[in-house]
């Protein structure tokens, strides 16, 4: 794999730490800024040619949210690049290991994910002579002190890399904010920033992402979120339901007692996912409240003849859960990841690979009634006015995004 191009930001990352650079003094590197400015190849490929030319039989950590990411983001990126300069790398998958050796020196880099607070017992015991912490944005804080607290070798050094969040965020705070109390180098970068990346790809990504993510993602800058959440929602997205019968059907569920229920009922229609229809039960508007099998008859009620594939509901929903799977519905817990569940959904909608049809009036509602809490800290959604919202962010993180879009592969989970 051969880079052709490189812009002054990107020979920065790769050279800051040698002893001609300026830099060299520095203990940290904060690399931030927009998606495909190319922070994260070349903070990979920096970070190991500094622990090859720095250490030898050494550790090192590479963290990122989950291993599965951290391996298809870095270390899958990074490992021909390395080849091709002559280096050796041998990976263990099973020890989550990568030993890279040149020159007669080797050296071990472990793999780590942080995706949650109990993340931070994983990485206790080890230490390192440095440690890469890519997407650190979106681990929790104790994690990522527990991973620049194993760094005591003398010489070690952090990498830090990551996409803008809200200017409320810890690590925007404590690390960005005082890179210079801290003797880190921080390089924010857009994409120009990356000569790689072409004026046709540049524009597609600015159409993809709108309001607070356009701000982060393609701006690269830490903005707070504000306004309505799919604040480019219009009439111009809502279509008619096709004729015929769909390829295949799911219904998504948020589930309420006290407050209101929404079922979606999904239809493919030659690639494209169609909500086509919606039920959408409010207790305190109606002055009655449903059980668990009053809902459930509701819901087969709903599905009709039609062959649903699965029934996608909110994983916290679990005594609704159980009475669905006692009636033979097929049913996958929901991915309940609010925040990349709306990004991911503002694609899909965007694209239009999911489409909402003109009988989805409640669900019409919401989009425009679905808005950003400016009073509480970080990236939270005004929990009024999100019901259908919530189900159809489940389908699209759990069916379009994780489990695919043939129902053949689809695993279904009857917990």
């Amino acid at each position: 794999m051969a880079i052709e191009k490189m812009s002054s930001k990107q020979k920065e990352i790769l050279t800051w730490w040698c002893p001609n650079s300026p830099d060299c003094e520095k203990e940290a590197i904060i690399c931030d800024g927009a998606v495909r400015s190319g922070k994260t190849l070349f903070m990979g490929i920096s970070f190991v040619l500094w622990a090859m030319c720095s250490f030898s039989d050494m550790k090192f950590g590479l963290c990122g949210k989950t291993i599965v990411s951290l391996r298809r983001n870095v270390v899958s990126v990074i490992i021909p690049v390395l080849s091709d300069l002559g280096f050796r790398c041998r990976e263990t998958v099973s020890k989550n290991m990568l030993t890279v050796s040149f020159g007669g020196r080797e050296n071990t880099f472990y793999m780590f994910g942080g995706k949650d607070e109990g993340s931070a017992a994983l990485i206790q015991g080890i230490t390192f002579a440095g440690v890469l912490l890519d997407e650190v944005a979106l681990m929790p804080r104790s994690f990522v002190e527990q991973a620049c607290a194993r760094c005591s070798v003398a010489g070690s050094r952090l990498w830090f890399n990551c996409n803008p969040e809200s200017p409320g965020h810890w690590f925007y705070r404590e690390w960005i904010l005082k890179a210079g109390e801290r003797n880190a180098l921080r390089l924010h970068l857009t994409m120009e920033d990356n000569p790689a990346l072409s004026e046709e790809i540049r524009r597609r990504y600015e159409r993809m992402y709108t309001g607070v993510f356009y701000q982060r993602f393609v701006l690269g800058n830490w903005v707070m979120a504000e306004g309505r959440v799919y604040d480019f929602f219009d009439d111009s997205f809502v279509k008619p339901v096709p004729e015929g019968e769909a390829e295949s059907y799911y219904i998504s569920c948020d589930y309420g007692t006290v407050n209101p229920t929404s079922f979606g009922l999904w239809g493919l229609y030659g690639g494209v996912w169609h909500r086509i229809k919606e039920y959408y039960y409010d207790s305190r508007r109606a002055g009655v409240q449903k059980t668990d099998e009053e809902y459930a008859a509701d819901l087969a009620a709903f599905a009709g003849n039609r062959n649903i594939a699965a029934v996608i509901v909110d994983p916290s929903a679990a005594s609704f859960i159980q009475v669905l799977c006692r009636r033979n519905f097929r049913v996958i817990r929901a991915v309940n990841d609010v925040i990349g569940g709306i990004r991911y959904t503002s694609d899909l909608l965007k694209s239009g690979r999911i489409v909402i049809c003109d009988t989805c009036n409640d669900a019409i509602r919401e989009f425009s009634m679905y808005v950003w809490d400016t009073a509480a800290p970080g990236d939270t959604v005004v929990k009024k006015h999100d019901h259908a919202m919530d189900e159809i962010r489940y389908f699209a993180s759990t069916v379009v995004r994780r489990l695919g879009e043939v129902p053949g592969a689809i695993a279904v989970e009857r917990k």
